[in-house]
């Protein structure tokens, strides 16, 4: 018996051969068209500002839908200062504000690890009045700076202040320019390990208040579960500790506490978090700004982490005593080589650092007895009546010592 096909089957190939290509036709065209939002103009080119490997800061997910009103009512409003600038860069947008006679003694003010820039206002300004070209900038993952999704080390706070360095219209390190770095709390510690490792760029080194010296017993339990739990456990209990006010994200042990209550975090103490930021904003305090950069700033808790985790807060001796060793070799230099050493070391052979006599994070007793082991004599210390705050709440008294030890206040270059 045999068995024959259908007359009809053969001339149903081509039509089930045409469907088949024709579904296939179909998946490649939803998988290789371009989608809508692939195939529309961007609305603004903030949408290319930050690179995928980042967190975009205020500047593109929450100033676009304010109105001037509501910008400047922020507890950080985006124009407090003259001369911003968003500067795009493969780490994100950074933000920078430079200000001041273009002629005058060039000043890059670098701030902590819970605050924007806005904690060193008072100072900047100060600087500012008396004839200084001054430069702020909001480190990564603070204020309006986006936030990389790296470890937030020295080497990353480096790329901050050579990115807001090379922004600037006038030459800060070209041919034999040279500035001042003043750097506060976490900030202090960037300034001095920047300055280790560019010390022909930096001309006079101020460190307030700052960290990379703290002792281990004076850490807490939080700074030491910090580098045990992975982001996800951590970010949570971190930010509603800084809605609270910095002095909730513990870290460091307040001085004499240490069997009792643990206290701040490297930047925090007494009164620091109810210190006013800025005089044309006397209702904005710390705490305030602190709490605002939670809410709007994603990328902020992330960066907090991962600066108490890698930043220069302890065990920076080495770096300390690199400073310490050109300052030797520039007081004992003589003719040829004073000129050299001079050139790698710093105006008038010391390093300034101020402090509150009362700041419970950064003890002042053990940083004169720690910085004058490494900095090997050259250094010069100066105390105000004040906590951890001392910029902030005392920024005219500071702004005094800082051109003291300049010898003087003068719009261009002081002399050595």
């Amino acid at each position: 018996m045999s068995f024959r096909l259908p007359s009809t089957v053969p001339s149903t190939l081509p039509i089930s051969l045409a469907l088949g290509t024709l579904g296939t036709l179909s998946l490649l065209y939803i998988y290789t068209r371009p989608s809508k939002t692939s195939a529309t103009p961007p609305s603004s080119p903030s949408q290319f500002r930050n690179p995928p490997n980042s967190i975009p800061s205020p500047v593109d997910t929450l100033l676009p839908y304010l109105t001037p009103s509501e910008r400047s009512a922020l507890p950080y409003p985006p124009d407090i200062f003259p001369g911003a600038r968003d500067v795009e860069s493969p780490y994100g947008t950074l933000r920078v504000y430079e200000w001041g006679p273009e002629e005058g003694r060039k000043v890059l003010l670098v701030h902590g690890i819970s605050t924007p820039c806005l904690s060193l206002g008072g100072v900047a300004e100060g600087l500012a009045e008396g004839g200084a070209r001054v430069m702020l900038v909001d480190l990564w993952g603070r204020g309006y700076s986006a936030t990389p999704l790296l470890p937030h080390d020295p080497r990353l706070s480096t790329s901050a202040l050579l990115i807001a360095l090379t922004s600037s219209p006038l030459s800060w390190t070209g041919g034999s320019a040279s500035f001042s770095l003043i750097g506060y709390s976490l900030g202090g510690g960037i300034c001095a390990n920047f300055t280790a490792y560019f010390s022909t760029l930096v001309r006079s080194l101020i460190l307030i208040a700052p960290s990379g010296l703290i002792r281990a017993h004076r850490f807490s339990t939080l700074n030491r579960l910090t580098y045990a739990l992975p982001d996800w456990v951590l970010e949570p209990t971190v930010k509603r500790r800084l809605q609270k006010g910095p002095a909730g994200a513990t870290a460091v042990k307040p001085r004499g506490a240490e069997g009792g209550p643990e206290g701040e975090v490297v930047e925090e103490g007494g009164g620091f978090d109810g210190a006013v930021l800025s005089t044309s904003r006397p209702g904005v305090t710390v705490k305030d700004a602190v709490a605002w950069q939670v809410s709007a700033h994603h990328g902020f808790p992330k960066a907090f982490i991962s600066s108490v985790r890698h930043g220069p807060i302890s065990v920076q001796h080495a770096d300390w005593r690199r400073i310490g060793a050109r300052l030797s070799a520039q007081t004992a230099a003589t003719e040829p080589d004073a000129e050299q050493a001079a050139r790698m070391g710093l105006q008038g052979g010391k390093v300034l650092v101020i402090c509150g006599k009362s700041d419970p994070v950064i003890d002042y007793r053990e940083l004169v007895e720690d910085a004058t082991e490494v900095l090997e004599g050259h250094v010069r210390f100066e105390a105000c009546e004040a906590g951890h705050e001392v910029p902030i709440t005392r920024s005219k008294e500071v702004v005094e010592y800082i051109w003291d030890f300049w010898g003087g206040r003068h719009g261009g270059e002081v002399g050595s």
